[in-house]
């Protein structure tokens, strides 16, 4: 009998085993499915167009509105400065006093040799009349009439020519008060109290400039000139008339000059060591923080993009070659990768000229969770309410990418 149900006890325990291995493999199978991750969320904006206006941070100069150098026009001795080094002279206001005595004596001997061509000149006219007046009755010669008729006209030549004399040495007389040109701020004084100048020295004696209102020349690329035209030519670049001539200026500090400026004009030559022309403004400077040399950031309008595509900075990566890619979630749920060409950066985003279109969800939040090919799930963030970019700011032009 013992030998009989041995066999029944084994069959018994074998299919046990059987179940309880199927009964693991079960719950393996459920553990691993329900270890298994899931679809990565991933932040996106919708790529949409806008209208932004482009401008173009460009660096330039300062200039004087008007410069003048003050040099003396008659030679003598300098017996006063009349003006404060560093100080605002209007036109007209004396600025030194040249030893005034020779040329008071000069004009005083001209007025004199005046006086005595005048006091001649009625009794030459006198005899010229009455010999006028005999030679039709015969009673002078004609010769004697000439004769009177030249003096009295070389009297009356001379005594315009003392008048010039007059007019030339009260002229020099008023040129011993050198004065201001234009009205401005006066520089250092070249020239000391007891010095000899001499009439149109090359050396300048003091200088006088314009500041308020005051020029900003900002040089501009031919290159990006005849990119700009381009643009406007094939539409995607619009100009927005007065307004295109206002500028606005960041000084050197990084901070923003207060007052807007207007382009005066663009020049029409090319620097042929630098391959750019110079764009001129100007500035009203009523406190005078804008000096003559500084180094300046003008900010110029180029126009407006009525379908300009935006899309954050972080949102770009490169490949080894330098290129702009963009990961994007697709229709069918899956990652994928494009490559943009972008022309400039607008504040803290990138201007997008192609690769991408209207519609497309762009992956702006866990780059780093995702790869091309993968599975995601694209999740709107808040992020698209700031593609309108605040600053219209043009910083740089990108890298050019294909």
């Amino acid at each position: 009998m013992k030998s009989q149900t041995k066999p029944g006890r084994t069959t018994t325990l074998f299919l046990v085993f059987i179940l309880a291995c199927a009964l693991m493999l079960d719950a393996c199978s459920k553990e691993q499915a329900q270890t298994a991750p899931p679809t990565p969320e991933v932040g996106t904006i919708t790529v949409r167009e806008q209208e932004v206006v482009l401008t173009a941070e460009l660096p330039g100069r300062t200039s004087p509105y008007l410069i003048a150098e003050v040099r003396p026009q008659v030679s003598g001795i300098i017996q006063q400065r009349l003006f404060e080094e560093g100080s605002e002279v209007n036109k007209g206001a004396v600025l030194y006093q040249i030893d005034p005595a020779p040329f008071e004596a000069a004009y005083n001997s001209a007025v004199a040799s005046l006086a005595r061509a005048q006091a001649s000149l009625p009794a030459l006219r006198s005899r010229a009349d009455r010999y006028h007046d005999l030679l039709a009755s015969k009673a002078v010669s004609q010769q004697d009439f000439d004769d009177v008729d030249s003096a009295f006209r070389q009297a009356d030549a001379e005594v315009t020519y003392w008048k010039a004399a007059v007019q030339t040495a009260g002229i020099n007389l008023g040129y011993t008060k050198v004065k201001a040109p234009i009205s401005g701020r006066i520089g250092r004084s070249n020239i000391t109290v007891g010095a000899l100048v001499t009439a149109n020295q090359p050396v300048a004696m003091a200088t006088i400039q314009q500041l308020d209102p005051i020029y900003v020349d900002i040089p501009q690329s031919t290159a990006e000139l005849l990119r700009m035209k381009r643009r406007i030519e094939s539409g995607s670049l619009e100009r927005k008339g007065a307004s295109q001539r206002k500028v606005r200026l960041n000084l050197e500090d990084g901070t923003a000059y207060p007052l807007e400026g207007t382009l005066q004009f663009q020049d029409v030559t090319v620097d042929r060591m630098t391959g750019s022309v110079i764009l001129r403004a100007v500035f009203p400077n009523p406190e005078g923080v804008l000096l003559p040399g500084m180094f300046v950031r003008g900010v110029a309008q180029e126009g407006v993009n009525k379908k300009a595509i935006l899309i954050p900075q972080h949102a770009v990566s490169r490949d080894p070659k330098g290129n702009p890619l963009a990961l994007l979630v697709g229709t069918d749920g899956n990652v994928v990768q494009k490559q943009l060409s972008i022309d400039r950066s607008v504040g803290n985003q990138w201007l997008v000229t192609s690769g991408l279109v209207p519609g497309d969800k762009v992956i702006v939040e866990g780059l780093q969770k995702v790869r091309p090919g993968a599975a995601a799930k694209a999740v709107a963030t808040d992020e698209a309410d700031t593609q309108n970019p605040a600053a219209e700011t043009l910083d740089k032009p990108a890298a050019p990418a294909k």
